[in-house]
């Protein structure tokens, strides 16, 4: 009887110590796939240096989005299928192929090539790989899924700061600015390091033998009007932030030009890869701050709260000319934009239950491909037409979309807690 109880603490300790390996594992692969969101660091010079339009070049990152959201429903009804390592695994294989591929377009000049390798190729990559860690590493942890899952996606907000203000600089630095080559081995970098961390993922063994609950019919949930306001409420957060995201480098380069006339293009740069880091934090945090507070205040709540405040953060946005307080706002906005995905997996998982939970997330995330397209593209082309006046504009269109995500979030009844 004594050996017993000596030998279930030491099974406990074992499969506690396993299953925080799995989402360290989960958390470095959302990491190497969040390089994505520093693509802004890379607009301007594609731009400068091959003469392409502002929309041309976000294009390549609106593709990736869209393939991304597309490829994550894909993988959510193919995780059961298949299982977490090999899903990741091919993620991960042309998640680096994409990069590799884009080095070989700018080597070329060939803007397609770009959008196949980084947008296509690249974003099926992202999304197979993204869905992944996240459902997984909630069997692991059923008691703390809000905890591990907020942690898992804040990798992937914090993906923009290893690759804007570490790994890009100093590839630009070891290969003297050439472009072909810092994507070749920026790709071997993030690609590898998402590999490794794929080759980790596995779910526990009890998973496939207790289901947690009864899936029932997907189809008639999805043409549901629940799902409908829940991917509307999604989209109009994202579009609104990713607008941003894909761009916020330019504009705060473009403001502080006219501040500091005297400026070069390095200083410049500079400042742009700062605002990206500093961003990406506080997308991380947002992920778990929302979706903490979501527990506490209900997810619809959650959600309005976001939508409302970041109304007022682009109205500041379009009235201020000072980069540091523009600065300022980016982040904030950034914070609400993680906590979209911080709190919606658990909006999911209330409404539709454990069962669902990765084929319905992974069809809400379509809203990140809608959202990845209509917000890059309406910024890049008020750019390219509008000239001084396009920062102005494109924020007006991100307080619009806000407002509206804002009415349809009154029309969602909140709902009771399990």
């Amino acid at each position: 009887m004594n050996l017993l109880n000596c030998v279930a603490p030491m099974e406990t300790t074992n499969r506690n110590h396993n299953r925080w390996l799995i989402a360290i594992a989960g958390t470095l692969l959302q990491l190497c796939l969040g390089a994505v969101y520093a693509w802004s660091y890379f607009q301007k010079p594609l731009v400068e240096t091959y003469g392409w339009k502002n929309t041309e070049v976000a294009w390549t990152f609106s593709f990736a989005i869209c393939f991304l959201g597309l490829a994550a429903a894909v993988g959510g009804v193919a995780l059961p299928r298949f299982g977490p390592r090999k899903l990741a695994i091919a993620g991960s294989l042309l998640y680096g192929a994409g990069y590799w591929l884009a080095a070989v377009a700018l080597h070329t000049r060939s803007l397609t090539l770009l959008w196949i390798g980084y947008g296509l190729v690249g974003g099926i990559g992202l999304g197979l790989g993204y869905v992944t860690p996240v459902a997984t590493a909630a069997k692991w942890f059923p008691d703390k899924k809000g905890l591990v899952t907020g942690m898992v996606v804040m990798g992937f907000g914090f993906g923009a700061l290893l690759m804007s203000k570490v790994i890009a600089p100093a590839l630009g630095a070891v290969f003297h600015g050439n472009l072909p080559r810092v994507f070749a081995a920026a790709g071997t970098i993030v690609g590898g390091g998402a590999l490794v961390a794929s080759l980790m993922l596995r779910n526990p063994e009890q998973a496939g033998t207790t289901p947690e609950h009864d899936a029932g019919p997907v189809l008639p949930r999805l043409l549901s009007a629940r799902f409908a306001l829940l991917w509307l409420i999604f989209f109009c957060n994202i579009a609104a932030g990713i607008a941003i995201i894909g761009f916020q480098s330019p504009l705060l380069q473009d403001l502080w030009k006219r501040m500091e006339p005297a400026a070069d293009a390095a200083k410049l740069a500079a400042c742009g890869a700062t605002l990206i880091a500093v961003s990406s934090v506080f997308n991380g945090i947002g992920r778990f701050f929302w979706g903490g507070l979501s527990d506490r205040i209900g997810r619809v709540a959650t959600f309005r709260i976001m939508l409302a405040t970041q109304i007022l953060a682009f109205v500041g946005l379009m009235a201020t000319g000072n980069p540091w307080l523009f600065g300022a706002l980016v982040c904030y906005v950034l914070l609400c934009y993680g906590g979209g995905f911080g709190t919606m997996p658990s909006f999911v998982l209330d409404e539709f239950g454990s069962g669902l939970m990765p084929v319905m997330y992974g069809c809400i995330l379509t809203a990140w491909s809608a959202a990845g397209v209509v917000g890059p593209q309406i910024v890049a082309a008020l750019k390219d037409r509008c000239g001084a006046s396009a920062a102005t504009y494109s924020f007006g269109v991100g307080a619009a979309l806000l407002a509206t995500g804002l009415l349809v979030s009154l029309l969602a009844r909140p709902q009771q807690r399990r």
